[in-house]
């Protein structure tokens, strides 16, 4: 019974933990800056070269978030290609955003991976068999199997980002929000995920309104 409500335990963290695997730690809001009808926001991950398909992932689902909301948001991959931005300066890349017509960047960076170990523990449990006790040698050896499953490592890999929101008109820093993404399934998961808690978010706190 004692090992039933355990693993009842245990499989209940596991669904809640599972339907929260993103999480909002912190975030900012400039209290000058009411909400902004933006015209045109382009969306760009900031991810190391070897995460590129993690970067489409959390640009398209974004994206596509705000164009939920009514905003015409196009994506750095999709407008710019995955290698335009790299080494670039900050005047080059804030004159080749106005000239795209944009007047608001909003940008996701990977600040962190961490790789966590959990030991598992193994289990041991008795299996009755039903045998006759007169001699120790049968006791011993058939009265109870005892059957040991080794212990296991788990691994779990989390993420922390960092969203902001910049007014290209201004230059200003709007909003900004940092995530953490507890041992996401896929790209997309995380991407997903991610990309819900931060529009939620800019709603609550009134950075950006739902158009239509």
């Amino acid at each position: 019974m004692k090992n039933m409500k355990l693993m009842l335990t245990a499989f209940a963290a596991m669904f809640i933990l599972s339907c929260t695997s993103t999480q909002v730690i912190s975030s900012y809001k400039d209290e000058k800056t009411a909400a902004t009808d933006y015209k045109k926001i382009l969306v760009f991950g900031i991810f190391p070269q070897q995460e590129r398909a993690l970067r489409q992932e959390t640009e398209n689902r974004l994206a596509d978030r705000l164009k939920d909301l009514g905003y015409n948001a196009v994506t750095a991959m999709d407008e710019y290609g995955p290698k335009a931005f790299e080494n670039i300066e900050e005047a080059k890349l804030t004159e080749m955003v106005k000239s795209g017509g944009y007047d608001a960047v909003i940008t996701t960076a990977l600040l962190d991976t961490k790789d966590d170990q959990v030991y598992q523990q193994g289990n041991v449990r008795y299996q009755p068999v039903g045998a006759t006790y007169d001699r120790f040698g049968r006791y011993s050896s058939t009265i109870y199997s005892r059957v040991y499953e080794p212990g296991y490592y788990t691994t779990s890999t989390n993420y922390v980002l960092e969203t902001n929101l910049y007014n290209v008109i201004t230059g200003n820093l709007v909003y900004s929000v940092q995530t953490k993404a507890y041992n996401p399934s896929s790209a997309g998961s995380l991407a997903s995920d991610n990309s819900k808690q931060i529009v939620k978010d800019l709603r609550e706190k009134g950075v950006l309104i739902k158009k239509s």
